[in-house]
């Protein structure tokens, strides 16, 4: 542990520029700091708790939320750094581990949970509402999506019972069965003793309004309070918050408008953008000098932004060199893209000593990975993708936690079904079924039933088979449990994996050359290193400590730095992270921007900070590759250029390819082929208006829209049109009625 520093004050604000160090000298009330790409928030942040500390402020009652675990540790790391022991009592963290410990603490006061209860992930999440679906005979496919709707519903901080009342007097039937799903998969996680992710925020939200006094306590404890990246912050998180800083108002919170962009998964911008009107008496700094990339880049970003109209106005600056320009390449298709992107990585590898960890590829879709998977491993160039299968989603690591959750929590059904025969033990599941019905309707877990022979006797129609290996199943977890009192996390595992059978399961199955046991064999082993990497880190905490810990784990925080592989991923997974070059490919219409975002102001506009995100994560090489044809489901498409490329001034760019050919035939460097951005966007905007049908549409009426479908008109007025789409995917949107590509149906 790092031993206590004394150091004199004055001494923090040497590193800092002038705006970073006015934000770090503002101590209490309101603060709001708009912090630019690169430009040095997470050393605010920092510095900014040593200045708290060193003004006397204990680090008891300081409170620094942030989004990712690895962004919550560099900052520990560096405020240990700085103020050496004192940082360890500064509690830091993610949102969502921050209210798992307040409700490991404080949940049994609900009288619904006891403080054991498991984390489900989205895997978990999504078993148990196929479960509801057809429990309530209601076809899979048309609710397939419906627990995105119900993740929603939790974040805006409605729950079963609310949402039932904002809709009955709907005549909407999905919205009706969406009641009943809720209602049965709340119902299902009661009984589970189990939270889901979005679950953790809207307890501890319900917890501090129903009782004063828990909020009173924490106000009390987290007297200064910081969130990072706060346009990223949904309704729950933006509520959590208000209420642990309504009684001091000593709340900083950081961020950056123009980088939010997960609006689709319930962030919401104005959070930020509000700030001022939630807080009058806050006080703003915005920091704008980079410290990431070249002038050139930035250059770039800032006029691409620009375009947008619902930001705060902002202009990064930069003391590095203006750098290279920017290489715009437009190839004949996208298989040809990702020959070129890998010729340019071996090359910068091989000619200019890049190593394969300095690059990253960026793009807007998941799907977008496979050509480039493909060329990668024919050049055998190394890489990761950040945002595929995680490692804690492999079936033999989800295997060994299901065990560890019904350990930590014996009224865990779902993941003791998931275990209860494996490897098998004659336990059938038509037999379970049976055992689970009896258990369900007696209020008992499965694990209850089966500890009590007397209870067993009572279900009807076991074989005696099942029978003797379910009471030998139930002897062997609770001897389990036993071991968990005693021993540390990893030596609790390699019990389980011994005693269950389960490892010699795997080498069995190795020994008869199954080669996808051998890797699942060695994933265990580097499970065990985790669980004891975990233990070393923190030799006092339980089993439910080691289970929040990985249930709250990210691609990002499980990135190793080190591994020299070249990374791939999405723009939306980029955020936060940079790299020395970076290659944003896919750069059409219809792609980056995405399809379904042309038609919308407000996506467009996210689509936009998107590409401003995937720009400014370059530190000194960037490039921007588009196809002239893409292949969707087998059919090549015809693509236009992205008009985000047509943002970005020409100063910037040096083109190759298709478009480099036209413009050496123009003797200066203008766009021979595209317009200007204002040009251009005029064009656009007069040409989808000629072709768009004029409608005098009236609020109720049934429309169909060229890309979501089916909708029906909420609201009116001179430019926009307000549709409630059938594809609860797509819900409401706010569109310009010029611009819709709209129908009659």
């Amino acid at each position: 542990m790092s031993e206590q520093k004394i150091f004199d004050p004055k001494e923090i604000f040497k590193n800092l520029n002038p705006e970073q160090a006015e934000a770090v000298k503002c101590l209490d009330g309101p603060l709001l700091i708009m912090a630019g790409a690169g430009s040095g928030k997470t050393r605010v942040l920092t510095y900014r708790i040593a200045n708290l500390i060193a003004q006397g402020i204990s680090p008891w009652n300081i409170l620094a939320i942030t989004f990712t675990n690895k962004a919550a540790n560099e900052m520990k790391s560096r405020a240990e750094k700085l103020i050496g022991a004192a940082a360890q009592s500064v509690w830091l963290s993610t949102f969502h581990a921050f209210c798992a410990q307040i409700l490991r603490r404080e949940i049994e006061i609900t009288e619904r949970f006891n403080r054991n209860f498991a984390i489900y992930d989205t895997s978990d999440t999504k078993t148990i509402i196929k479960q509801c679906v057809a429990e309530l005979g209601l076809n899979e496919t048309v609710f397939s999506h419906v627990h995105a709707t119900i993740s929603n519903l939790k974040n805006d901080l409605i729950d079963p019972a609310t949402y039932r009342e904002q809709i009955f007097s709907s005549g909407d039937s999905y919205k009706k069965n969406v009641v009943q799903i809720y209602e049965l998969y709340q119902k299902k996680l009661q009984e589970n003793n189990a939270l889901d992710f979005d679950d953790l925020i809207f307890a501890a939200v319900n917890i501090f309004r129903q009782f004063p006094e828990v909020l009173d306590k924490y106000q009390e404890r987290f007297k200064y309070i910081s969130i990072d990246e706060y346009q990223d912050t949904n309704a729950a998180q933006y509520v959590l918050t208000n209420l642990l800083a309504a009684k001091y108002k000593n709340i900083c919170v950081v961020g950056d408008a123009d980088q939010s962009i997960y609006g689709w998964r319930g962030a919401d911008m104005r959070n930020i953008l509000n700030f001022e009107q939630d807080y009058p008496e806050a006080r703003t700094v915005i920091l704008e000098q980079n410290y990431r990339s070249t002038k050139t880049i930035l250059d770039a970003a800032n006029a691409v932004i620009q375009n947008n109209l619902d930001r705060k106005p902002k202009n990064l600056r930069t003391q590095n060199p203006v750098g290279e320009k920017i290489k715009c390449i437009r190839l004949e298709s996208d298989i040809l893209e990702a020959f070129a992107v890998t010729k340019e990585i071996k090359r910068l590898v091989e000619q200019e000593n890049f190593r394969y960890n300095d690059f990253a590829v960026l793009y807007r879709t998941n799907a977008q990975s496979r050509l480039f998977e493909e060329r990668f491993i024919g050049a055998e160039i190394p890489y990761i993708i950040v945002g595929g299968l995680k490692f804690y989603d492999r079936k033999e690591i989800r295997d060994i936690l299901a065990y560890l959750y019904a350990i930590a929590n014996p009224r865990d059904d779902l993941h003791l079904r998931r275990i209860i025969n494996v490897p098998k033990r004659g336990i059938g599941s038509t037999n379970l079924n049976r055992l689970e019905e009896f258990a369900i309707a007696n209020g008992y877990s499965i694990l209850e039933v089966v500890s009590d022979k007397r209870l067993l006797r009572q279900v009807l129609e076991l074989s005696p088979k099942f029978r003797a290996g379910v009471q030998n199943f139930a002897a062997m977890m609770m001897s389990f449990t036993e071991s968990a009192k005693t021993l540390p996390v990893d030596k609790l595992i390699n019990v389980v994996l011994d005693e269950s059978g389960y490892m010699k399961m795997l080498r069995e199955n190795s020994e008869e050359g199954k080669r996808e046991n051998i890797s699942r064999e060695e994933n265990v082993g580097a499970f065990v290193d985790s669980a004891k990497e975990f233990v070393e880190m923190n030799p006092d905490a339980t089993l439910e400590d080691f289970i929040n810990h990985v249930a709250l784990m990210s691609d990002v925080d499980t990135l190793e730095e080190e591994e020299s592989r070249v990374k791939l991923m999405t723009v939306h997974a980029a955020k936060g992270l940079e790299f020395p070059v970076v290659f944003v490919v896919g750069m059409e219409d219809g792609v980056f921007p995405h399809s379904m975002s042309l038609y919308d102001t407000a996506e467009l506009e996210e689509e936009r900070r998107a590409c401003y995100v995937a720009l400014t994560r370059a530190k000194t090489k960037l490039y921007i590759t588009a196809a002239q044809k893409r292949s969707f489901f087998g059919r090549n498409s015809k693509q236009k250029i992205s008009r985000f490329i047509e943002e970005i001034p020409d100063s910037c760019v040096e083109y190759l390819g298709i478009k480099a050919k036209t413009q050496q035939q123009s003797s200066a460097q203008q766009k021979p082929v595209y317009s200007p951005p204002t040009a251009y966007r005029a064009a656009q905007s007069k040409q989808v208006a000629s072709n768009a049908p004029q409608i005098d549409w009236q609020v109720g009426d049934m429309v169909n829209h060229k890309l979501w479908g089916l909708g029906t008109v909420m609201a009116l007025d001179s430019k926009t049109i307000t549709v409630s789409f059938a594809n609860p995917s797509v819900g409401v949107k706010k569109l310009l009625t010029k611009v819709a590509p709209l129908s009659k149906p």
